[in-house]
């Protein structure tokens, strides 16, 4: 097969859906070179001009520099004129939801693409979109339409897709994320080398903090946990670990500001704002627990990412976590701040319970691999390649 890769968003954010792209293609590379060379692939990679980061790697891989912007107002023209000469490809995959709408309806190449959740549209009170992103994200269920199929990062987004876009669910693969290999769990004297002069300032040298790790906006549920930590501040009293919050800040995030200072925890909660993933892997491995409340998430990394350190888990009962953590974590309903005090002081004074999540945890990550998403995805690519091939035969 010849297939195309849209990675220019990767110029734009190397995070989130950037880290996904960064991940499948390095997965993939991995699986062709075991291949003999008259059977592997030939990959097209696409990428903004500007981007020096090395995606290409192999002979088999060729890099095509585009000028289109990602998420640019002109894209969907601008985009498809780039791509045009380009017909020839069996497939083209393009991982941020939209592909070239003009070229995906003429179903040459075939269309993949990835759609990592939908919470824009299944909670849009808790979702902030710009004019520029409402102009891109609006154009979602014309892609899934268009697309040969689409890829799911979990079950839960599959329905979603199904349900709010109205995809024929034959159209919808599920294909897992996995947590980067960066991820293990990291012996002492290893760790201190992690604990970047920025992130001492923050946090200091404590070690067995409660741990948040994401974007400080209303989705995650902050609020909730917050509650939850006071109820534990007034039941546990002196010795209850601090709260560690990691991540940007994204929008209303004043409001929980504001609710740190009411429940007078400006002492106890700590904001790290955004952090490397070294600095990530060493706060995965000093943390007690990971307390992930969202609301929704099309996946979930951070729960992955921590069970793969060894860091025993409290998540939300909702979308994919339940999901991704298995039988490896304590669910609790997002909105229960009782239930989340309590099963974060369960962790706190259960070394036993914490021990056997922790062996749990590391044993559900090992269930996701980036080779495995690399390998199913090829599979999605293979089907939508047959089914061109098996058409042009009849026409």
């Amino acid at each position: 097969m010849r297939i195309g890769f849209d990675a220019r968003l990767v110029y734009y954010q190397q995070a989130g859906i950037g880290q996904y792209i960064i991940n499948l293609l390095a997965a993939l590379t991995e699986l062709e070179q075991e291949r003999a060379a008259p059977e592997r692939n030939q990959y097209v990679i696409f990428q903004r001009g500007r981007d020096e980061l090395p995606l290409v790697t192999e002979s088999f891989q060729q890099r095509v520099n585009l000028r289109t912007p990602a998420h640019h107002r002109f894209e969907q023209p601008a985009l498809s004129l780039e791509l045009a000469r380009f017909a020839g490809l069996d497939v083209l995959h393009s991982p941020d939801f939209i592909p070239p709408l003009w070229l995906a309806r003429l179903r040459r190449p075939a269309s993949v693409v990835t759609m990592h959740d939908l919470a824009f549209l299944r909670l849009p009170h808790l979702s902030l979109l710009t004019g520029e992103s409402k102009g891109y994200y609006g154009q979602v269920q014309a892609a899934a339409r268009a697309a040969r199929r689409v890829i799911a990062v979990s079950e839960s987004t599959r329905r979603d897709i199904i349900e709010l876009l109205g995809v024929d669910e034959r159209k919808v693969a599920v294909v897992y994320e996995a947590a980067n290999a960066l991820y293990h769990p990291v012996g002492r004297q290893e760790l201190r080398r992690h604990l970047t002069i920025s992130l001492r300032e923050k946090i200091g040298d404590q070690r067995g903090f409660i741990l948040f790790v994401s974007t400080i906006e209303p989705r995650k549920n902050i609020p909730t946990l917050l509650q939850a930590y006071a109820i534990l501040r007034d039941t546990v009293g002196e010795g209850l670990p601090n709260l560690v919050l990691a991540g940007r800040k994204g929008w209303l995030f004043d409001e929980v500001f504001e609710q740190v200072r009411k429940l007078g925890l400006r002492e106890q909660v700590i904001f790290t704002g955004a952090v490397t993933a070294q600095e990530l892997l060493y706060l995965y491995n000093q943390a007690v627990l990971l307390a992930s409340p969202s609301f929704y998430e099309g996946f979930g990394l951070p729960v992955l990412e921590a069970m793969s350190c060894g860091l025993p888990v409290v998540a939300a009962n909702s979308s994919s976590l339940p999901e991704v953590a298995g039988a490896a974590a304590i669910l609790v309903a997002p909105s229960d701040a009782e239930g989340w005090a309590a099963a974060m002081r369960r962790l706190l004074e259960d070394e036993t319970l914490r021990r056997d999540l922790r062996e749990k945890g590391l044993q559900q990550a090992r269930t996701f691999s980036w080779r495995r998403a690399a390998a199913e995805t090829l599979v999605v690519y293979q089907a939508v390649a047959e089914e061109l091939w098996q058409k042009n035969k009849t026409t």
